[in-house]
């Protein structure tokens, strides 16, 4: 490919660490092709310009050039929704694959365990991922899948308040959430959720 897209050298090279504009958020930087392969709408004559990616949750910012010349780009200008900004489900953990935290939550549920960072591990080493052009980041999605994984143990096993049947006291008890506490005399019955 030609070097027409390239941002062009200048006198000195942009920092690796900006702080975002908006919110001050330290950012990393991020190629170009990511920016390209993820912004919806680039605009025609576009300024070259390193851009960085932002990932405060609070902030609606995803890409930010070095300089003021270049447009920002804000979460409704993605292609795909940004993992570390969304609190509402699907939330992307796996660009390559498509995994979602809803998923790992669900395989936990369901196995007791998770597979998916040795799966995407065998996708990788098989040169089957596509992290540049897929992940908002532009970066290998394997730390925030093991974030991932370890959140949703967490959210699964979430310490619930509950009252000892015989004290009457609250006490602190690690169980799944979604799990009730039985008063004397109850009985247990499994049904599987859906």
């Amino acid at each position: 490919m030609a070097d027409c897209c390239a941002v062009k050298a200048g006198l000195a090279s942009p920092p690796s660490v900006l702080a975002c504009p908006v919110c001050g958020h330290k950012a990393r930087q991020v190629q170009s092709l990511t920016v390209k392969s993820l912004v919806r709408h680039l605009p025609f004559q576009m300024t070259p310009a390193q851009y960085y990616f932002c990932e405060a949750t609070g902030c609606d910012v995803v890409y930010f050039p070095s300089g003021s010349e270049a447009p920002l780009f804000h979460r409704a200008d993605l292609l795909v929704r940004v993992g570390v900004k969304e609190d509402r489900d699907p939330i992307p953990v796996c660009y390559c694959f498509g995994v979602t935290r809803r998923d790992l939550q669900d395989e936990i549920r369901q196995t007791g365990k998770s597979s998916v960072a040795e799966r995407i591990k065998a996708e990788v080493k098989a040169g089957s991922c596509a992290c540049e052009v897929k992940n908002p980041s532009g970066k290998c999605c394997l730390g925030t899948v093991t974030r991932a994984v370890q959140q949703a143990f967490q959210s699964i096993a979430a310490p619930t308040i509950t009252k000892e049947p015989t004290y009457g006291q609250e006490s602190r008890r690690l169980q799944p959430a979604g799990v009730n506490v039985l008063q004397q005399g109850e009985r247990v019955s499994f049904t599987k959720e859906r």
